[in-house]
Formats: structure tokens, sequence, C-alpha cells
């Protein structure tokens, strides 16, 4: 018997994007089916009887899924899109040729631990606030951190007009200090420590959930087995 399945679902188990990302190439208009565009995620399709294309190239079915850790390096973007001349994170797993995208995303200043996949459903879980992941930052600054820096960076403040505040500040050495935030909104780890006035010389994740970056070179990846994949919702 033909299985059908809402678009959207069948773009993301084919590792085009998450769930999310894939409604809004639906929306975009990059998504057709049997040559013709469709805009409506919740559209029935089978991979036996439909062609199905993404931004004018076809898409075969489910692929394997694979699930890596990386290092992010500085200077790199997370996104599948080239924009002008800047590196994105994909083009460090170029020699896989594998159709693959992040999970949530670092800033391109920002180092460390970044999860890398084409598993549109795990993508969907790990970034989905009911998750309740925490993430854990290092942040070296220029200066000396007093007590008054903690509590500003523990008030928290507004981001992305939320006020968001970090689970966890604690001072690591004279210039470090771990923030550890839940709701992952953009840039909210560099703002608040800026906000507190601090001049910040590096920031990097360095665990997400129960999974710890560890001794991995940055610019380097692994695949992930399935106990860590386990420890990112520990």
């Amino acid at each position: 018997m033909e299985t059908k399945k809402r678009l959207s679902k069948a773009l993301a188990a084919a590792g085009i994007a998450s769930r999310r990302a894939c409604e809004q190439l639906i929306f975009d208009g990059s998504v057709k089916v049997n040559g013709r565009i469709v805009l409506v995620p919740q559209t029935l399709v089978s991979w036996e009887t439909d062609l199905i294309q993404v931004n004018g190239r076809m898409v075969s079915g489910e692929e394997k899924k694979v699930y890596y850790m990386l290092n992010k390096p500085s200077g790199y973007i997370c996104s599948n899109k080239p924009v002008g001349t800047k590196k994105l994170v994909i083009d460090l797993f170029e020699p896989l040729n594998e159709r693959l995208f992040t999970i949530g995303r670092l800033d391109r200043d920002t180092t460390g631990l970044l999860l890398v996949t084409n598993d549109g459903h795990f993508a969907q879980k790990v970034i989905h606030p009911s998750s309740n992941i925490q993430k854990e930052y290092l942040v070296k600054v220029h200066e000396e951190i007093t007590h008054d820096h903690l509590v500003s960076i523990s008030r928290g403040g507004e981001v992305e007009e939320t006020w968001v505040k970090p689970v966890r500040v604690t001072k690591v050495r004279r210039g470090t200090v771990k923030v550890v935030v839940m709701e992952g909104k953009k840039r909210e780890v560099r703002l608040l420590v800026e906000k507190a006035g601090l001049t910040i010389l590096s920031l990097e994740r360095v665990r997400i959930g129960g999974l710890i970056l560890g001794p991995l070179n940055v610019g380097d990846f692994r695949s992930l087995n399935e106990r860590e994949k386990n420890l990112i919702f520990s």
C-alpha cells in the first residue's frame, strides 16, 4: 500500500533541514512537486509516485541518518546558503558528500560544540523549548571578572524582545567565566557579557545537555554514537 507523508515531514526525513526550516522553504516557493510549486506544508506526497525538487534539485527520498559533533572554528557561519564570501560550517563536511545542516546556530565569531545532521526530526527535538536542554559557554574576557560582573550577567537582560536569564554563571579564573543558558536566543551569552561591561576575547560552547565537547581539535568533527545522542537530552 502506498504511504503518503506531509511534504514538510517528508523533506525533513530526507535530510533537507529541520521540519520548521522545511516549512519555510515551502512557504518561500522553493519546493516543487511533479513540476509545480507547492506552498502548503501539509500536502501529502509519496516517494514512490511523486517527483520532489528543492531549489531545482531533485530529492530522491529518505537518507541514512547521520549525526556529527563539530568543534566549530571562528569565522564560519551556520547557513546552508552562500552569503557573499563568508565561509560556511557545512563546507567543513564537503569531503563526505552528504546533505547536512547545523542544529541551531553559533554566530561567526563563536567557537565550540555544534551539532550537524541530516535528520530533521532529531534536529527539531533538540531545538524545541520543551526539551529544556542547557548550553554551557566558556567566555574569556579582557578585564578581571568581579562580583559585580557576575551579578550583572546573572540578572539577565532583554534579547530579541524577550527577557532572558542564565541558569548559572560561574567565575573560573581571573578573566574567564562559564555561563549556562536554556533559551538559546541569538547572541544571548555575548550580549549579556558585554552588557556587564566586559570585553570578550573568545566565546566557546563546551556543552549541550550532557554532551561535552571534550578533546576535539578546532575544525574537526566526528560521529555521535547512540549514547552520546541520548546524553544531549540528559
